[in-house]
């Protein structure tokens, strides 16, 4: 989503929040979430991806097809503990601690559930995702955030590994079959209780948290799909290596020139009424240079 569109989203919603409610976040159900060894992978066989005839979105009429070499990918996203490391190893200023042109730092994007709406928070970043009150204190296995896409790449580069492209993203998430004809069948099951963290109610006033989160989720807390990984539908969106083509207007001879990535999986943000991209075959633009509190990011690498 780029910082344009944020902000024409922020007023709209800031004219309707008046006339909802925030949520109050429950209990976390904690006891259900997997122990996940940090840096576990996954091997992936090559194959065929087809995303079959089920293109619910214009954007998806782009991207999802193709052979996929084999790869392997992480188990689950990269927390903040992982981050840290980095960050402590390296030395590392991601783009929103930056200064800007103002001299203020660059910031994040930041859902506010008080207010029901989107800002550029100037003092948001990984170390405090929902601006400068917020802190990870604590939560060293939630995924990080307000992260951009630069910022996902020198981790990548530094742990000796890469992004995943769109494609093996989709693959990892699906595997050969077409991609589910039900839209909520990857983040629900067949009698709709949640196997993902979206956002349950009607977005963005009320979020009833019938998943056990009203927010972030630390990773592992939902069954893991048929390869044995965690959150790729919900959560946090995850950046992949490709740049956004097809379904907004960018044609392929702009593919060079486009400022945005594709960003896959969904969030905790994504409802029914409101997004609803809880799907492996989904996929939305990032703005490469805009870190966000529900997009983060896992690793792949070659198969040995």
């Amino acid at each position: 989503m780029s910082r344009l569109k944020i902000l024409i989203w922020a007023a709209a919603s800031a004219l309707l929040a008046a006339c909802g409610q925030a949520p109050s976040p429950p209990a976390a159900t904690l006891t259900r979430c997997a122990t996940l060894a940090p840096g576990a992978r996954v091997q992936i066989a090559a194959g065929r991806l087809d995303r079959g005839e089920n293109r619910f979105e214009p954007e998806e009429r782009a991207g999802g097809v193709g052979d996929v070499a084999a790869f392997d990918i992480d188990v689950h996203e990269v927390t903040n503990a992982q981050y840290a490391a980095f960050v402590a190893a390296t030395r590392y200023v991601t783009v929103a601690e930056r200064d800007g042109p103002d001299g203020a730092p660059m910031g994040a994007a930041v859902f506010d559930r008080g207010q029901a709406r989107w800002r550029i928070d100037p003092t948001a970043n990984w170390r405090h995702p929902d601006g400068e009150t917020s802190s990870i204190e604590g939560r060293d296995f939630y995924p990080v955030v307000a992260v951009a896409y630069e910022d996902a790449q020198a981790y990548a580069r530094w742990a000796q590994r890469r992004l995943p492209t769109e494609n093996e993203w989709e693959f990892a998430a699906r595997g050969p079959a077409p991609a589910p004809a039900d839209r909520r069948a990857e983040a629900f099951d067949a009698h709709g209780a949640p196997r993902a963290n979206t956002w349950q109610g009607v977005f963005p006033f009320q979020d009833t948290g019938e998943d056990g989160f009203a927010g972030l989720a630390p990773v592992g807390c939902f069954a893991a799909n048929a390869n044995g990984l965690y959150d790729m539908a919900g959560n946090v969106w995850e950046w992949t290596s490709d740049r956004f083509v097809g379904g907004d207007g960018l044609d392929a001879s702009r593919a060079a020139d486009a400022p945005m990535r594709v960003l896959k999986g969904g969030s905790q943000l994504c409802a029914p009424n409101f997004c609803s991209r809880y799907r492996s075959g989904s996929r939305q633009p990032g703005d490469e240079g805009l870190g966000m509190s529900h997009i983060g990011f896992r690793t792949a690498g070659e198969a040995p």
